[in-house]
């Protein structure tokens, strides 16, 4: 603990408690009034720091960070607006259950109200986003405030890590003058050893035990039963961070003989084994393709065409592995809610289950139906040298090596990505902000967790989203693993032409609200950041992208043309699929 003065004894607890909770790394905004607690994180051998100028910026790429993770990252910002622009950040750690502790410090309450500069109302600024709000208060240094600090501490990095559903927690630090590590003889009055030094040894004052999430032995036995009497079940895997569950999906599906269909970022689309083309195949919706039984592991997939499959199905059984204490059920026809832990889960009822044969006819006939799907895709995209925004995530499928992370953009990025990007060979971890869905902070997010992993990374995203985090190019410095950021530019809004307002209104009016073209010239961008720009139009031009640096790499697309290309592949695969499915179950 610093001694130096009240308000370095205060920070310096607060911060070893939160590095004895298991925060291992903060990101630091520059500002005045933050000082005792910037200079704490700065300090604290146990967290690694990185210093962003933007908040918004920095707020983003500590989400990354913790995304990537799945531990607790610190934010710490000075008062006023600084602290409104982590609010966006905030909003999507919330929605996503991503581990934030956000430190705001501020004027002390004397000072607010009266007209004191970059002073805002900082109480509950995040409202319901945030998992737990601390005014923590004005404190001398004796026994009662650095407990109080050290507890503050120890509460705030256990809420954040879950409690039981992970996400982001809000500490507004008041700080009097001096703000300064100023020698001030006589600050320091507490004698516990406690207050003064905590546990030592690495542990925080208070901890959390937090029990497995499990079924008792009879309700995993009830599962198996309706699983081993349902031939037509499926396995549909979405969102979520655990690389393990792909395995434990595998082997549960080998049981039941149900095929999983498995979205990029459910680190379960990998190898032969998942149904990836299951887009295509829920546009087409094939009667002999309609299950009867779900049980799906993370969030809902991204695809609206297997949303309103699924909640068409008045007869179809649901169960949703939820462990966190989420409602995350869009299609409303759930029967069951299972707040448990998805890996232990799939593993036990695969043990209880007595075996089924994956080469059924219904398992089959979902085969069938992918491979046609998928000959249907590659050979609409075989039509055509140029890459488009299909063709692009298909064939950055094939450059994703073991241990990349790939991180992707919200609007069309994230729906390409889950509709021609192929299994996937190796451990690539796919990420993504779709919590809240925005597009801000993408750049930011994905350079935090190639710092945060040292895994190179690519980061997939349109020019829009490109443009909302500009800024977060500044921290590409800090990245010691190349990141490669890959952007189709359609000079704007590209997923707006899908809407039937492309056709219910003016082109010039379409534009205007929708279209919002930017015109930007991403070379000078680049060279502003001195980051190396690419231009490719071909998959052979990605193929012999530099692999050691950092890369901004730029695809030329026709906004309005790549309607026309959605709707191609779309009718090959349900052409494909039909004639693949012409044999009766």
């Amino acid at each position: 603990m610093d001694t130096t003065n009240r308000n370095t004894a205060l920070a310096s607890a607060l911060v070893e408690e939160l590095a004895r909770s298991g925060v291992q790394r903060a990101v630091i905004c520059p500002g005045s009034r933050s000082t005792p607690v910037g200079l704490a994180l700065l300090r604290e051998p146990g967290i690694a720091t990185t210093s962003v100028v933007d908040e918004r910026s920095a707020a983003f790429l500590a989400l990354g960070a913790a995304n990537a993770s799945r531990q607790p990252v610190a934010i710490a910002c000075t008062s006023g607006t600084a602290a409104a622009n982590l609010h966006p950040a905030v909003c999507e750690a919330d929605e996503a259950a991503v581990p934030l502790v956000v430190l705001t410090s501020d004027r002390p309450p004397e000072l607010r109200g009266i007209g004191a500069g970059q002073t805002i109302d900082q109480i509950g600024l995040y409202g319901s986003a945030s998992r737990w709000f601390c005014e923590v208060g004005t404190h001398e240094a004796d026994d009662a405030g650095l407990l109080h600090l050290r507890a503050t501490a120890c509460r705030a990095a256990a809420v954040a890590a879950g409690d039981p559903r992970p996400g982001p927690v809000h500490l507004n630090l008041s700080w009097r003058d001096p703000l300064g590590p100023e020698p001030a003889e006589g600050d320091i009055t507490a004698r516990s050893t406690l207050a003064l030094a905590g546990r030592g040894e690495g542990l925080p004052l208070s901890d959390l035990c937090r029990p497995a999430a499990a079924l008792r032995a009879e309700e995993v036995e009830a599962i198996a039963a309706d699983l081993a009497s349902t031939e037509r079940g499926l396995i549909v895997a979405g969102r979520q961070p655990d690389p393990a569950l792909g395995t434990a999906l595998a082997e549960l599906s080998a049981a039941t003989g149900y095929p999983v269909l498995a979205e990029p970022t459910s680190q379960a689309r990998r190898g032969s084994g998942p149904i990836w083309a299951y887009d295509a195949i829920a546009r087409a919706r094939p009667a002999a393709l309609d299950p009867v039984l779900v049980l799906r592991f993370g969030d809902m997939p991204t695809s609206k065409a297997l949303r309103l499959w699924l909640g068409s199905l008045d007869g179809c059984g649901q169960l949703v592995v939820d462990p966190h204490g989420d409602w995350n059920e869009p299609t409303r026809k759930a029967g069951l809610v299972l707040r448990t832990a998805p890996v232990a889960l799939a593993e036990a009822l695969r043990s209880a289950l007595p075996g089924r044969s994956g080469d059924g006819a219904w398992a089959s006939a979902w085969r069938r139906a992918n491979d046609a799907a998928a000959h249907g895709i590659a050979g609409e995209l075989a039509g055509t040298s140029e890459l488009t925004e299909p063709g692009l995530q298909a064939a950055l499928g094939r450059l994703y090596a073991s241990g990349d992370l790939v991180y992707t953009a919200s609007s069309m990025p994230i729906r390409d990505q889950e509709s021609f990007l192929g299994p996937v060979d190796g451990d690539a971890l796919f990420l993504s902000n779709r919590g809240a869905n925005g597009i801000d902070g993408v750049v930011s997010s994905g350079i935090g967790a190639a710092i945060a992993t040292g895994r190179p990374t690519w980061i997939v995203l349109g020019d829009l989203a490109l443009h909302h985090d500009s800024n977060g190019l500044a921290s590409l410095r800090h990245a010691e693993s190349p990141v490669r950021i890959i952007v189709p530019n359609n000079d704007g809004g590209g997923i707006f032409e899908f809407l039937p307002q492309a056709e219910q209104v003016a082109r010039e009016e379409f534009e205007a609200i929708f279209g919002t073209p930017l015109g930007l010239d991403l070379s000078k961008l680049a060279a502003l950041h001195g980051i190396e720009h690419r231009a490719v139009d071909r998959g052979a031009d990605l193929e012999a992208l530099p692999r050691d640096r950092h890369l901004l790499v730029e695809v030329a697309i026709d906004r309005q043309a790549n309607v026309g290309v959605h709707r191609a592949l779309w009718e090959s695969a349900a052409q494909a699929i039909r004639l693949a499915l012409d044999s009766p179950l």
